[in-house]
């Protein structure tokens, strides 16, 4: 809030600001090679711009049949794409493996009759808050490399990956293979907008075509400063880190109290829990409000703003049941 405070003065409108014009430094710095980086208004924008950079309209993206892009944002991508098609595959815990893509390309005939993939998409923390390693990313990057495909990283929960990792943020992207990235800024504790970064040698070429992508979907702002003031902030002093240390710590605590209940192996800040519907009527009766999750579980989501002190109410009432 302070950031955005002190972006409240006149600069040049658009992404013509001073906030703007150090955002590619800023994030070259935290990943250690150069960056091409925008501020972008919504993940679901990210994403999708990020793919109409990577794949052609007749193109194919391969990705998990439980990823945002998939099932979260209402054909989004086609749309920015103006009708890539979506691949989706199976795979535990939302993650795609190297042998998985590796049959889906198998069997896309070389004709034109089938749709031929362009690019790859992975989500990293998974939509059940599991997290790729660095070597994970890097031998998906070999398949895509090996193919000619793009690499795109949806990173809504991506300082959380990181934050569990305690790798360098370049392990786990550019230097696995990563072409483009969504970096989460809102989850971790942002006000609006996320940012969209291109790395290696195309980098810059796509990020000027991002750039007429955003504009003609509507999503260039008269005053990008407050976004870019917002991405400034969250990486020059590791707030990101510090915000998804937090939230991944709580997340543990909710972890240790649910037990055998977890589906998933808790490694981000996202908890799958089995619960009975009298188990859940029994946390709601409490004053414990959650998300649903299918037949008999609830999906839990603990944030940057949260403690010990704060998830030990219900940690207890996970105990008690």
């Amino acid at each position: 809030m302070a950031a955005i405070a002190a972006a409240d003065r006149a600069d040049h409108g658009y992404d013509g600001d001073a906030w703007s014009a150090r955002l590619d430094d800023a994030f070259s710095a935290l990943f250690e090679t150069p960056v091409q980086a925008l501020w972008i208004a919504s993940g679901t924008a990210a994403n999708s711009i990020a793919l109409a950079c990577l794949c052609p309209a007749y193109g194919g993206v391969i990705a998990h049949e439980e990823a945002h892009i998939v099932v979260d944002e209402c054909g989004a991508p086609g749309f920015f794409t103006h009708g890539a098609t979506l691949m989706p595959l199976p795979g535990v815990g939302a993650k795609l493996t190297p042998d998985a893509v590796r049959d889906r390309l198998k069997a896309i005939r070389p004709d034109v009759h089938q749709v031929p993939a362009r690019a790859i998409s992975i989500t990293n923390a998974t939509e059940y808050g599991l997290v790729y390693t660095p070597q994970e990313v890097a031998a998906l990057g070999d398949v895509a490399k090996a193919h000619g495909l793009g690499l795109h990283m949806d990173g809504a929960r991506f300082a959380n990956a990181v934050a569990h990792l305690g790798c360098a943020p370049a392990d786990v992207t550019w230097r696995a293979g990563v072409d483009a990235l969504t970096f989460g800024c809102v989850k971790n504790g942002g006000m609006i907008g996320e940012a969209l970064l291109f790395f290696g040698p195309q980098a810059r070429d796509r990020a000027a075509e991002a750039r007429r992508w955003r504009k003609r979907s509507g999503h260039l702002f008269s005053k990008g400063r407050y976004l870019a003031a917002q991405l400034l902030a969250m990486i020059e002093d590791d707030l990101w880190l510090r915000n998804a240390n937090a939230a991944n710590a709580a997340a543990q605590i909710l972890a240790k109290e649910a037990g055998n209940r977890l589906m998933h192996p808790v490694e981000a800040n996202e908890l799958f829990v089995r619960l009975t519907a009298e188990e859940a009527a029994t946390l709601r009766a409490q004053g414990f409000g959650f998300h649903d999750w299918g037949h008999g579980a609830a999906r839990l989501v603990t944030n940057w703003s949260q403690d010990e002190a704060t998830v030990a109410p219900l940690a207890a009432a996970l105990a008690r049941l």
